[in-house]
């Protein structure tokens, strides 16, 4: 006999515990005791389920005769006995009203919301049981009940569908795939993919772009230093509909065709493939991708995303000197490069600074003095930079020449 009992009443709870002596046990199963009608009910539904088949029958029968009108009042309280919703939700006869009023009852357990939906005859409570999403994800047995059941209409079979493929077939796949990219030797690829909302956060989305993006990860995340997204940067992560992404990868495809002319299919399939990808994702291949990847999200209009490119560990100074010319790149990308000690001491790197309108003011001037006379002389004339940089480079230029 159950032991999970709510009732704070001593009798009741001897009964159910099976200690009662057995007048006292058939007693109760006959309804005679003078108990709260919800301690009555309780210890019924627990004494139908007893070994002594003559107070099994007597708490049978005593159920079967309660009026509908008390049987509701204990449907819709949300501090009834879950044995008692139970048992109600399983009863046939208990009748329509107190199906919905138990279905309705978040203290219902799921396994009785189960058995409902796998019995019931009715489409529209099959359609109430569905609305429960929360329900439905934390008991997937429920969306096997509902599909199994011919009642089932059309909307609740839309309903257990589509939270079964959003929530439990995407996790499913995500996880195959990292086990299969594991198996292959491709353990920096799991780990993105394990981590990924993008598979189920995306409908823009695929396995298949999964697989295809796998080849060029290649940072584990062991080898990874996430400590510059500080709490202030991680705001700057927000979520973009699918509308906004496949506008920003059509941007950026055009931006490289503009720039290179001639760009290979694959290369573009490739940036339509991380542009589709959630802004934390795209930020985490920043970190873990490879030159070509990082080529890409160097360019993100999102300029977290572009800076995570410039925390991995792989990229090299030449990336970092081809960075440094580009006059589409964040402003804050140029800043942080020009703040980089090692970076600092390569001359084409702060020389491509100095000449590029995206640096910020402060930063190009704050380089200058590192900047050759010829260099100087050059910046003096380039109309593309600001007009502070250049009177500074004039200045600088006029100093040394002994002016």
């Amino acid at each position: 006999m159950s032991t999970n009992i709510t009732s704070n009443n001593p009798m009741v709870q001897s009964i159910i515990a099976g200690k009662a002596p057995r007048p006292a046990r058939m007693a109760a199963a006959r309804g005679l005791l003078p108990l709260p009608q919800q301690d009555l009910l309780e210890a019924l539904v627990a004494l139908r389920a007893s070994d002594d088949a003559e107070i099994a029958s007597a708490a049978e029968a005593t159920l079967g005769a309660q009026e509908t009108e008390v049987l509701m009042t204990i449907a819709t309280d949300k501090d009834a006995p879950p044995t008692v919703l139970g048992f109600l939700a399983a009863r046939p006869e208990a009748g329509h009203k107190i199906h919905e009023a138990v279905t309705l009852n978040a203290s219902t357990p799921d396994e009785a919301i189960a058995l409902l939906a796998a019995h019931t005859t009715e489409g529209t409570l099959l359609e109430l049981i569905t609305i429960n999403q929360q329900r439905l994800i934390r008991a997937p047995a429920i969306i096997d009940a509902v599909l199994g059941n011919p009642a089932r209409t059309a909307e609740a079979e839309r309903r257990v569908r589509e939270t079964r493929r959003e929530f439990f077939e995407k996790e499913r796949g995500a996880q195959q795939i990292a086990d299969e990219m594991r198996a292959r030797g491709q353990g920096a690829a799991a780990e993105f993919f394990e981590a990924a909302e993008s598979l189920e956060a995306s409908e823009g989305f695929s396995i298949e772009d999964a697989w295809a993006l796998a080849e060029h990860i290649e940072v584990s995340d062991d080898d990874i230093d996430e400590s510059w997204l500080s709490l202030e940067r991680l705001e700057e992560i927000y979520e973009e509909p699918l509308e906004q992404r496949e506008a920003n990868a059509e941007r950026l495809v055009a931006a490289v065709l503009k720039e290179s002319g001639d760009v290979a299919p694959e290369r573009i399939s490739l940036i339509r493939r991380i542009m589709l990808m959630t802004v934390k994702d795209r930020v985490k291949m920043g970190m873990k991708g490879d030159r070509e990847a990082r080529n890409i999200l160097i360019r993100d209009s999102n300029k977290v995303v572009a800076e995570s490119v410039i925390h991995n560990p792989r990229i090299t100074d030449q990336e970092v000197e081809n960075i440094s010319s580009m006059r589409t790149v964040n402003d804050q990308v140029l800043r942080i490069i020009a703040m980089n000690r090692a970076w600092a001491r390569s001359y084409p790197i702060i020389h491509n600074l100095a000449r590029n309108p995206r640096t910020p003011i402060a930063a190009a001037i704050n380089i200058l003095p590192r900047i050759r006379t010829n260099d100087l002389q050059h910046i003096t004339q380039n109309r593309n930079v600001s007009e502070a940089v250049r009177r500074q480079a004039y200045r600088l230029s006029e100093m040394r020449g002994g002016k």
